[in-house]
């Protein structure tokens, strides 16, 4: 949704949350760029410019505020990418931890040309490539400097400066001060200890976490992840090595990592932020579904949960056909105790999920798995570990789900159900899933797939709605109560 210079005007005096990150404020007489919330007195509106993003903002020659600190805004509509392309082309800057790729390069994962891609960026951002990627690892630095106690050498390896010195310069460029007096200004106490580190994930207001953990408890793979009445805590496993991350709710997003290797950081904090759907904007989506009066009972602050891994979430998907969601999460903890890696990460954390490599050749009959799925499972582990099957940000969602369901066992429903979990994709919808279609009212996947239309594109955030008030026991189909059925989302 573009935003007019009297929306933003009316949207910074008032402060009001519900715009933070939407856009930036610029103002002339101080050279400084702020949020929408910032608690500075507002300044003249002769003196404000408005931006996209916090890249457009620095490309304009504003340093970012000090008292709202830009760096813990949410995603924009214009960061995350009103073009599929920069969208796709932002998430794979996220996974590869913002390393020194070239243009050329980022443009060829994405199959255009460099030029265009800077278009593109130009056009929905208001920045470069370049500029995003450096707005982005001073940003990541900076929340290192201000909410850990971690040495500049590392902080500056964690957000991809390739030396001190480079890191040093750009703060002095973009703060007007040294990272050692900015960590002064942000008066921590105390330490963290090594290999421990906390971050505040901020999040557009309301979020709506007693349900999100609702859906994620039942799912939870045993020995992976454990979902208790106030956090999530699970194992996690980069590049060759293992940790542990656990969530909780604060006035931000409280999360934990304790991980061996620095460089990681920064891949865990976004995956975090992908697993929580911590990016989107949960006013405009009710908005938009409630116009539907099949839909109007939708609370706010609902998210879709994401996942940790794309093919976690995939092995997950199968074990879950045609059994409940118990019996699934029985079969997965099987699996992992049988194929996983163990680690010693706390109480009941005790394995990180099965490698593609290892489920490419396991033998599945000791742990009761039907023969159509185990295969299904060697199938498509077999794609991963050879490269042939993504879930990364390069995957096109209507791409990946034709490529997904050329493998045995994959048909539209699991498709759908992977698209809208590990790809994020907030359009897709397993229209044929029994528990939408009796959750609202009609008999055949078609009648589902042509009312879906009028929730376009958030139809992930409708299928979430139905699956989890069905489950509650208080959805109201055409006016008429119906008692609740089997929840979906295996």
């Amino acid at each position: 949704m573009e935003l007019s210079p009297q929306t933003c005007e009316r949207a910074r005096l008032s402060r009001d949350p519900r715009f933070d990150g939407r856009f930036f404020i610029g103002v002339t007489s101080t050279g400084i760029y702020c949020r929408p919330i910032c608690p500075a007195p507002s300044p003249k509106e002769r003196n404000v410019r408005y931006y996209p993003s916090a890249a457009a903002a620095g490309d304009a020659g504003f340093r970012p505020c000090l008292r709202c600190r830009p760096e813990a805004s949410p995603g924009t509509p214009a960061w995350v990418g009103s073009s599929t392309t920069v969208s796709r082309a932002l998430r794979l800057i996220d996974e590869d931890g913002l390393s020194d790729t070239s243009l050329e390069a980022l443009a060829g994962r994405l199959g255009i040309g460099s030029r265009q891609l800077r278009r593109l960026f130009l056009k929905h951002l208001g920045a470069t490539p370049v500029a995003v990627v450096q707005t982005r690892r001073l940003h990541f630095a900076k929340t290192l400097i201000d909410q850990t106690d971690l040495p500049f050498t590392q902080a500056a390896l964690a957000a991809g400066f390739g030396s001190i010195r480079r890191f040093n310069a750009s703060f002095r460029t973009l703060y007007g001060r040294t990272p050692g007096e900015l960590r002064q200004l942000a008066r921590r106490s105390g330490g963290s200890r090594a290999e421990n580190y906390r971050f505040q994930l901020s999040f557009r207001p309301p979020f709506d976490w007693d349900r999100l953990l609702g859906f994620l408890a039942p799912r939870a793979i045993p020995g992976v992840e454990i979902v208790d009445a106030s956090s999530y805590r699970r194992t996690i496993s980069l590049q060759g090595k293992r940790g542990t991350i656990e969530v909780r709710l604060g006035r931000a997003l409280e999360l934990s990592i304790d991980f061996p290797d620095v460089r990681a950081l920064i891949l865990i904090v976004d995956r975090v932020r992908r697993l929580f759907d911590l990016r989107a904007d949960p006013s405009e989506i009710h908005a938009q579904l409630t116009r539907d009066p099949l839909l109007a009972g939708l609370r706010p602050g609902l998210r879709v949960p994401g996942a940790w891994d794309g093919f976690e979430l995939a092995v997950r998907a199968i074990l879950g056909q045609q059994v409940s969601v118990k019996g699934a999460t029985t079969l997965a903890g099987r699996l992992v105790q049988a194929f996983g890696e163990p680690l010693d990460g706390g109480p009941g954390l005790t394995h990180a999920f099965p490698t593609p490599e290892r489920l490419a050749d396991a033998d599945y009959s000791s742990i009761g798995l039907p023969a159509a799925r185990a295969e299904a499972i060697r199938q498509l582990a077999s794609a991963v570990a050879r490269g042939e099957l993504l879930f990364s940000g390069a995957a096109e969602p209507a791409h990946f789900i034709e490529r997904f369901k050329k493998l045995p066992g994959i048909g539209e429903w699991t498709a759908q159900y992977v698209a809208m979990r590990a790809l994020g994709d907030p359009d897709a919808f397993p229209a044929a899933d029994h528990g939408l279609l009796r959750a609202a009212g009609f008999a055949k996947p078609k009648e589902l797939e042509d009312r879906a239309g009028r929730w376009r594109p958030w139809r992930a955030y409708a299928a979430m709605h139905l699956w989890q008030e069905n489950a509650h026991d208080k959805l109201h189909v055409h006016g008429k109560p119906r008692r609740a059925v089997a929840a979906g989302g295996r």
